[in-house]
């Protein structure tokens, strides 16, 4: 497998056309990843293996596709769906989907709890261009809680990702702010797209289209300390999705668009 003209990713496979917009992306057992699409695609998760050939497809039961922009697990074997994308800033109605093991799923279909929650800092739906920092894309789950990174959509663009916690059980919440960062100043590269921990919880990354973030000397409810460190990846595609397959392998996938992505992807984390 060769990396040319894919900056420093090493490609994996091309994915399905079924799936050119892929959005959030899990793994639980080796040389297969299971995907989302988001808005406009169907209540679907679909599991591929790196031949880029969907070997499984389950219907998601009690659950809408709304905007599904990311995807992670927990210790126990559940994966949870980020239905929080947002673009306009208007949504009022959040959820996050708590999905029990898809790898032990007998049949077509899967059952969903359905986690509601809302952002208590916005007041208007959608608020003023400046104040549109309610977009999420990103998030993880570590120690029972879900954390969401928001996409900064406000015009003036500051740079900025809050950082919100909700609960991983079901109900109905209000988010709390943990802490905002700064990441950069640049529109194109530095709007957060997914994250992920590392399975010893001393790791985060961050992902934009082009760049990557790699986040440590943190407490979860503590970033004043940490350390940030920018990578750019080489390439300027619509990066989506990013998850750990180990200690120090990334999996990135991006969206099709203009013959452009449309792969699946590894990345060795030093």
């Amino acid at each position: 497998m060769s990396c040319t003209g894919h900056g420093q990713l090493q490609l994996i496979a091309d994915l399905p056309s079924s799936l050119d917009e892929n959005s959030g992306m899990a793994v639980f057992i080796d040389s297969t990843v299971w995907i989302v699409e988001d808005n406009g695609n169907g209540d679907n998760i679909y599991k591929v293996d790196y031949k880029g050939k969907i070997i499984q497809e389950l219907d998601v039961k009690n659950a809408k596709n709304r905007d599904w922009e990311d995807l992670t697990t927990d210790a126990t074997g559940n994966l949870y769906i980020g239905d929080f994308g947002n673009n306009d800033n208007d949504r009022k109605k959040l959820a996050i989907y708590k999905l029990p093991n898809p790898e032990t799923e007998p049949g077509e279909k899967i059952d969903a709890q359905k986690i509601k929650f809302r952002y208590p800092e916005q007041k208007k739906f959608p608020p003023k261009k400046k104040n549109r920092i309610y977009d999420a894309e990103a998030f993880f789950h570590y120690d029972g809680q879900l954390y969401i990174f928001t996409k900064n959509r406000a015009d003036p663009f500051t740079g900025k990702t809050s950082i919100y916690r909700v609960p991983d059980k079901k109900g109905n919440y209000k988010a709390k702010l943990v802490d905002t960062l700064t990441i950069c100043l640049d529109w194109g590269t530095c709007r957060i797209t997914s994250a992920d921990i590392s399975p010893d919880g001393k790791t985060i990354v961050l992902l934009g289209y082009g760049k990557l973030w790699k986040l440590t000397d943190f407490e979860l409810d503590d970033f004043s300390g940490l350390t940030i460190e920018q990578i750019d990846l080489g390439i300027r595609t619509q990066l989506e999705s990013v998850c750990f397959a180990n200690a120090h392998t990334l999996l990135l996938s991006d969206e099709k668009r203009d013959k452009e992505g449309g792969n699946l992807y590894s990345y060795i984390l030093e």
